[in-house]
């Protein structure tokens, strides 16, 4: 079926975001399917965190739509974002560094029942076989690739329809990287839709299906992720070659 007769699951339509006087996002539109993983590629800066925070409610556009599922959220609260089915998983990974493995998880938890939880933390478990390993662990003395694990469980415990990625790879060495990739393409073998904000851009869009450039706020390309991939412009400004 084509793009133009589905319905987008995340269709975000001309956005402004400004910081003070600082025009950050400059009239970004894109969409994310069902069941697709879409990247957005771009140098640091280019305004690709402060996209993922506009959608999840934490910052607000000065001008523009955000619709999730057919319905307008721009106005929503972050904490109300979550409970429409949108996770966010940090730049930073943000885990609770003083808290057990556990406990992070059952806190990524907290809009479902009890029950639920139990039965997400099994399949997380199931999922990230390390960190069944360190359940009572304090998530502070945990390695990188493995917080990085936490905080994408930590998220998955939501059961997100849309799962938003911000930078999963950074501060990662390279055989962790192909790892927590490895990770993304399971959960989206699973069903997960991700929206994925990535620097290294040839991982990204090796995995993704479409991907959008964003520069100094503003889109400059999109396509099929394989075309980006092989795009001189691409490149030479994101790939070294």
């Amino acid at each position: 079926m084509s793009e133009e007769k589905r319905t987008p699951l995340l269709d975000v339509s001309g956005i402004h975001v400004y910081y003070g006087a600082i025009h950050a996002i400059k009239g970004v539109s894109f969409q994310v399917y069902p069941d697709e993983i879409v990247t957005l590629i771009g140098a640091n800066g280019a305004g690709k965190s402060t996209t993922l925070n506009t959608i999840t409610g934490l910052l607000r556009p000065k001008q523009g739509t955000i619709c999730f599922d057919g319905k307008n959220v721009t106005s929503l609260p972050s904490h109300k974002m979550i409970s429409q089915g949108i996770a966010l998983c940090p730049e930073g990974r943000r885990i609770f560094q003083q808290m057990t493995v556990r406990e992070n998880l059952e806190m990524g938890g907290f809009i479902r029942q009890a029950s639920e939880i139990q039965s997400s933390m099994e399949e997380m478990f199931e999922r990230f076989p390390r960190l069944k390993e360190r359940e009572k662990q304090v998530a502070g003395t945990l390695s990188g690739g493995e917080q990085q694990m936490l905080a994408m469980a930590r998220a998955l415990m939501t059961r997100p329809r849309l799962l938003m990625l911000d930078e999963p790879s950074m501060g990662l060495a390279p055989i962790l990287v192909e790892q927590i990739f490895g990770i993304i393409k399971e959960m989206h073998g699973a069903g997960v839709t991700i929206l994925l904000v990535e620097q290294n851009a040839q991982m990204a869009l090796s995995i993704a299906d479409r991907a959008y450039v964003l520069e100094t706020g503003t889109i400059t390309m999109e396509g099929q992720a394989d075309d980006l991939l092989h795009n001189d412009n691409v490149r030479k400004a994101y790939l070294g070659s």
